[in-house]
């Protein structure tokens, strides 16, 4: 079993537990820079969650982490840069934590269900992240749209294992359709402050991906339990009228 995902933001920075203790063994550099990266990074999401990006300043990091202003340059060039290592790490998380719900899934549906599902879940369970890597990512600039982007892509993926069947339009602009579609559900929702609802819409958006390609009653039979069949395929993909 995979241990518990800890995404920035998850953690008080300030937290006792978390200080450095001073004693007769010295900590060596690296292991300081690392606990001091890692509150940087929660005081970071946790600010940005609570005023946004534009309104936080270098000084509210510090002040959330407990960390000096210098020592916040020794290990980031500036806010953007601290946003950008924050996105990479948590949604790299994210994505091993699908992938490993996605890996247990038989079908392609149930890969889209299993994913998703997770996704909504992790999201749900960490709102100040949420809010960080999906809604102030707007106010980051160019350098937050190229990896909103570079998100979006990974998306694409799920789209590998297809069913083969005719699209009336390319199956590319059909998939970023789709994922798009998805990910501004999810966007509307934390935006609105309502992150801890995000597990009651995966009917809706597992629905809203699986319909394209299958139809949509062979996508609804993917969203319930089957009756028994006869046929040795799921049900959600059983071809018989």
């Amino acid at each position: 079993m995979s241990p518990p995902l800890v995404l920035p933001g998850s953690r008080k920075a300030r937290d006792p537990e978390r200080s450095l203790r001073r004693g007769p063994r010295r900590t060596s550099p690296e292991a300081v820079a690392a606990n001091q990266r890692d509150r940087l990074l929660d005081g970071f999401v946790r600010t940005v969650a609570q005023v946004g990006y534009a309104r936080t300043r270098v000084s509210d990091i510090c002040q959330a982490a407990g960390v000096t202003r210098p020592v916040f340059y020794e290990l980031f060039k500036g806010k953007e840069d601290a946003f950008l290592a924050a996105h990479r790490h948590g949604t790299s998380q994210v994505f091993a934590a699908m992938e490993e719900a996605r890996a247990q899934a038989g079908d392609w549906p149930g890969q889209v269900l299993a994913g998703l599902g997770t996704l909504l879940v992790i999201l749900a369970e960490a709102p100040a992240f949420a809010a960080m890597a999906i809604v102030e990512i707007d106010a980051v600039g160019p350098a937050g749209r190229e990896a909103r982007e570079h998100l979006l892509t990974r998306f694409r993926d799920y789209f590998t294992d297809l069913p083969d069947q005719y699209l009336p339009i390319p199956e590319e602009e059909l998939v970023d359709t789709v994922v798009g579609g998805v990910y501004s559900s999810i966007y509307r929702r934390i935006a609105a402050g309502r992150t801890a609802e995000l597990p009651a819409l995966l009917p809706a958006l597992a629905f809203s991906v699986l319909a394209p390609f299958l139809g949509p009653e062979r996508a609804a039979g993917c969203l319930v339990d089957p009756p028994p069949a006869t046929s040795s395929l799921p049900a959600c993909l059983n071809t018989e009228p």
